[in-house]
């Protein structure tokens, strides 16, 4: 039910005239919504200024709140829902901090008195509430989404460390499961640390890697190859009496890629690597 240009007209003004009284209500409303979980003074500027935006969206003739007239309103809505998804409130809590303007129109109507056009106002004014409340409530789990996927690829980054352990030698220790996302950050971060210092080996560690299967075996023979591309040799560690069996069992090839047992001995061995080019050079 969308308001009509005369309805906007009048309920704008009956906004206007009970703004004092309309804000304290709706503050209170909310506040026992949530519990304290916002200051008074904060809760209170939220709710003023989003009064505000509907009250100067029917001031400006706005039947619906996706007009023009209802810019400056979703702006707010927007605004007022990235806030809360990022300090953790729920979307139904946010929701429900709009629904509440009703209540706080009702109550103050009841305390004012009212007559059958400001009913019927206020019937197509909570329609509009209402998709107000949907519109808060439809931003606010797309900014949860948002931060979601950000915090993903933030983790991501961090499970993944690429490690300088000697002059020329870098390492990459991989815990838990390498799927193909993970797997791509892996060689992007590898290759990008190869050019960084100019190191001429690396170590791909899979101690913390669970079990490995054909989908890992292949992601981690790619980075390898990506790496030799890069003029790096690699080294394959933490290769497990398990891991070993299951290796053997698929029929996995790693030709001549170099595997030890530990990180301690992939690192030996690239010592010794080290020191006979050294000797050559």
């Amino acid at each position: 039910m969308a308001l009509s240009s005369e309805e906007v007209i009048r309920f704008a003004d009956l906004l206007k005239s009970q703004e004092e009284s309309l804000v304290a209500t709706w503050t209170d409303e909310v506040a026992s919504i949530l519990r304290g979980r916002l200051s008074h003074a904060e809760l209170q500027r939220q709710t003023l200024d989003l009064f505000r935006a509907f009250q100067g969206a029917l001031s400006a003739g706005a039947t619906g709140l996706e007009s023009e007239a209802g810019a400056e309103l979703r702006a707010q809505l927007s605004e007022l829902s990235s806030t809360r998804a990022r300090q953790g409130f729920t979307a139904t809590e946010t929701a429900i901090s709009i629904f509440a303007l009703k209540d706080a129109v009702v109550r103050t109507i009841d305390r004012s008195g009212s007559d059958a056009d400001t009913l019927r106002d206020y019937v197509a004014f909570s329609a509009f509430v209402d998709r107000a409340a949907l519109f808060t409530f439809d931003t606010y789990v797309h900014t949860r989404e948002a931060l979601i996927t950000d915090q993903a690829e933030q983790l991501l980054e961090l499970s993944t460390p690429v490690v300088k352990l000697w002059e020329g030698v870098v390492a990459v220790p991989l815990v838990g499961t390498l799927d193909s996302a993970r797997a791509q950050v892996v060689m992007e971060r590898l290759l990008q640390t190869l050019v960084d210092t100019s190191s001429p080996y690396a170590i791909i560690d899979i101690t913390g890697v669970p079990a490995v299967d054909t989908q890992v075996a292949q992601h981690v023979l790619k980075t390898v190859v990506a790496a030799r591309l890069m003029g790096a040799d690699c080294i394959i560690s933490g290769i497990r009496p398990q891991i070993a069996q299951t290796i053997v069992a698929l029929g996995i090839e790693f030709g001549d890629i170099v595997t030890k047992s530990s990180l301690a001995d992939a690192l030996r061995y690239v010592m010794h690597l080290a020191g006979g080019r050294a000797k050559a050079n």
